[in-house]
């Protein structure tokens, strides 16, 4: 799996989503951000593995805490890679620029 699959699959994800949010302020620890939801310690574990995963947080550890923190350049990368989506490529730029000639016009 590429690097923008993996990040979209992460995004996929309404808690992970909501651990990103929570970032948007600054880093948090593991602890504080499973304090703020109802789920168990092992399923936020999970989550934030995911979003480790796809590189769309860091981590750096501090004695026994792990500090999770948003990684900006992949979000960057994902706003350009879905920029992209939106311009018709250089083949269909040009499709669409030539008139289109139906079967009468031909014979």
């Amino acid at each position: 799996m590429n690097a923008s699959s993996r990040a979209f699959r992460a995004l996929s994800d309404d808690t992970r989503r909501s651990i990103l949010r929570l970032l948007r302020d600054g880093p948090l620890t593991s602890g504080q951000i499973a304090a703020r939801f109802e789920s168990s310690w092992p399923t936020i574990s999970r989550h934030l593995a995911v979003l480790r995963a796809a590189d769309l947080v860091t981590t750096e550890r501090r004695g026994q805490e792990i500090r999770y923190e948003l990684n900006t350049t992949v979000f960057q990368d994902l706003i350009q890679h879905l920029i992209e989506w939106t311009r018709p490529a250089d083949g269909a730029a040009r499709r669409a620029r030539r008139p289109v000639r139906t079967r009468q016009q031909e014979s």
